[in-house]
């Protein structure tokens, strides 16, 4: 009997080994790569914390769709049913509508963490330049989730995101024909953010994440310590498994209780339907995009456009900026603190100012 359940572990060990010809050891070398100690305090690794609120994106917006309409006709009132007939569709769209905005801000605060510290230097700058298109990206993604409830501020929002596209040089009136889908916004606008929102951005944004981890597993973590301090070699360190992903573990619980209580405190709630021949008199866009909103009642929609693609072009090209600043007019790269800081005020400040506006 003892023989023939060898036989049977030996056989099966075979099969599996047959089927999934994995090198399990070199996986298990992975597991165990050695991480910076300073990671295991979360808001060292704000890296994650968007990958764990974009499934929450994915798993949520796949249960909307069971009973979203996509037509001009029946999008506002699909997201009606969703929010008071069908069971529990208020709370999947009021975690949906949470998860997205708390992964726009763990994507700010990262970007924040990695200036400030200086993260994007050699060799480090293409891995910069990826987590800046995925910033951009997430502000799509909130841009156009929006846009699809078509109330007032979807409709709103997508004409001012369109006519500021369309005072772009060059190919702004193109780029605009083919966002709205013709001359004005409306249902062929809604059916291409839909496809945009469902199809084109999480395909491009799960690229852009596969592309930003292999960039940072082939180069490593930055390791951050504070000047003069002492660590011993043997705690410098701690294994990915189980460690860090322990630390993930607790992390995403963390986000989860907190997606659950803003969804029972504040759940997502739902304005008036859009109507093209009614301009609303006090309407604002997504928090998110307040210091645009404020640049552009402070602005000409042309300067509005260029002000906006040169802090675009400054951000996704700084680390090359600092290089070129340092190796040749000899500019101190703390500049970046100076610059970094000023910035940070100014957008907070026009964010405040539009808020209480």
């Amino acid at each position: 009997m003892s023989r023939t359940n060898t036989q049977a572990a030996q056989d099966k060990k075979g099969f599996w080994a047959t089927a999934l010809p994995v090198n399990w050891d070199a996986l298990k070398e992975i597991g165990s790569e050695p991480i910076p100690n300073h990671l295991k305090k979360w808001w060292w690794c704000l890296g994650g914390t968007p990958l764990i609120l974009f499934s929450i994106q994915v798993v949520t917006g796949l249960l909307l769709l069971f009973y979203y309409v996509p037509s001009a006709d029946g999008a506002y009132q699909s997201v009606d049913q969703i929010t008071h007939v069908v069971p529990f569709g208020w709370f999947i769209r009021s975690m949906h509508k949470w998860s997205a905005n708390l992964m726009i801000a763990a994507v700010f605060l990262h970007t924040l963490r990695v200036f400030f510290t200086g993260s994007y230097r050699s060799p480090r700058q293409l891995t910069w330049v990826a987590g800046v298109f995925l910033l951009g990206g997430t502000l799509v993604f909130g841009f156009t989730g929006y846009s699809l409830v078509y109330e007032q501020m979807s409709f709103w929002g997508a004409t001012v995101a369109t006519n500021i596209t369309e005072a772009v040089p060059g190919i702004g009136p193109s780029l605009a024909y083919l966002m709205r889908g013709g001359k004005e916004v409306g249902a062929n606008t809604l059916t291409r953010f839909f496809v945009l929102h469902t199809a084109i951005l999480p395909v491009a944004v799960m690229g852009l994440i596969a592309v930003h981890i292999l960039l940072i597993r082939l180069h490593g973590v930055t390791e951050l310590y504070f000047d003069g301090e002492v660590i011993p070699e043997e705690k410098k360190y701690f294994k990915f498994w189980p460690d860090h992903i322990s630390t993930e573990t607790i992390v995403a619980l963390v986000v989860i209780y907190l997606l659950v209580i803003l969804s029972l405190v504040f759940p997502a709630h739902l304005g008036e339907p859009a109507n093209p021949n009614q301009t609303p008199l006090h309407i604002k866009p997504e928090w998110y995009f307040y210091f645009s909103f404020r640049m552009l009642k402070l602005t000409a929609l042309k300067v509005n456009v260029i002000i906006t693609g040169v802090l675009l072009a400054g951000l996704i090209f700084w680390p090359m900026i600092e290089d070129f600043l340092h190796a040749r007019l000899r500019i101190p790269r703390n500049i970046s603190i100076v610059i970094g800081i000023i910035g940070f005020i100014i957008f907070l400040g026009f964010t405040l100012w539009e808020s209480f506006a």
